[in-house]
């Protein structure tokens, strides 16, 4: 599985800041919104990501 990039999250946040009309300030809740939407699209599609597998039974 390829991991998150900067690139496809910062796609994602531009696409929730246009979505919520383009407001001011809080950009932060939208790169934090796009990272958490494209995890749960990745978990759901059965990828885990990086680092999440220390506990997964063997």
């Amino acid at each position: 599985m390829a991991g998150l990039t900067e690139e496809d999250v910062r796609k994602r946040a531009y696409e929730i800041w246009k979505g919520a009309g383009e407001p001011s300030g809080k950009m932060d809740t939208f790169w934090y919104e796009a990272e958490k939407q494209l995890l749960a699209e990745r978990s759901a599609q059965g990828e885990v990501p990086p680092g999440m597998t220390d506990n997964l039974p063997v």
